[in-house]
């Protein structure tokens, strides 16, 4: 593991990348290197120094390949492992290409953003700018694979005991949410007032045990599971959003929508 930029500062962002393979994981390492804003922690091919590196130097954004691999642990297993421990560190989950399978598979194991090699390069440090700020970062098909797959059974939380977490009703809210609507468009198409929504929205972070809209569309998908007073709960206290960005055919992202509970 080498660091190839000085000592960090407190405006750059911690970054650490694990491709497929040693090479190319110093290769995008050095690439994302030349950019001042970076302070990048190259990884070993371990997943078990991988998850070490993360402990130490609390990374704010990991980037891993979904084709990485290390024994029994891939790159799917890799972003669930360090997503489950260190809540604080996002994910971006690099792909081969934008198949439905492999965007709705980030997601679930936690990933906060995926991007395809097909991309542009450039687009990818405006990715990890976007994720550690707490947004989500998907195109619009890749985003509309992640909406479709909320239209499953799965998505119903369930308690310890097999038994419905959610009622009917923040189900309902939920599906809402995932479309990308806002309270008051939520209430006009469930015939509730904003108040309620904002009641439903409430019990729904409270039963899931978080803290933002994304939050409830990841605990949806089966990936979160971010307890309480984890990086959500400090963007709340600290008056910030969470907002989905969704990719145009143009170099940046767009917001979907600006929410707001």
């Amino acid at each position: 593991m080498a660091h190839l930029t000085g000592l960090p500062n407190q405006n750059r962002l911690r970054v650490l990348a694990a491709d497929s393979t040693a090479m190319s994981t110093q290769l995008l390492v050095e690439a994302l290197a030349r950019d001042g804003q970076f302070h990048m922690i190259e990884s070993s091919s371990g997943g078990a120094t991988i998850l070490q590196l993360v402990k130490r130097d609390r990374p704010h954004v990991i980037v891993v390949s979904a084709s990485f691999r290390d024994g029994q642990m891939g790159g799917f297993e890799l972003v669930r492992e360090v997503r489950t421990e260190f809540s604080e560190t996002r994910a971006i989950m690099l792909l081969d290409s934008s198949e439905r399978a492999s965007v709705t598979q980030a997601f679930r194991a936690g990933a906060q953003g995926v991007f395809c090699r097909t991309e542009p390069f450039r687009l990818l440090a405006k990715s990890i700018q976007c994720v550690s700020a707490g947004q989500v970062w998907a195109s619009s098909t890749e985003l509309q694979y992640v909406l479709e797959a909320l239209t499953q059974p799965a998505m119903t939380a369930f308690n310890g005991k097999g038994n419905t977490l959610l009622s009917a009703r923040e189900i309902d809210v939920v599906r809402c949410v995932s479309e990308g609507l806002t309270n008051r468009e939520i209430a006009q198409r469930l015939k509730l007032t904003e108040h309620t929504v904002k009641n439903y929205l409430f019990r729904i972070f409270d039963k899931l045990g978080v803290s933002s809209r994304v939050e409830v569309v990841l605990y949806a998908l089966g990936g979160a599971s971010a307890p309480r007073n984890s990086l959500g709960a400090s963007n709340r206290r600290h008056g910030q959003t969470e907002t989905v960005i969704a990719r145009s055919a143009g170099p940046l992202p767009v917001p979907l929508r600006k929410t707001a509970t």
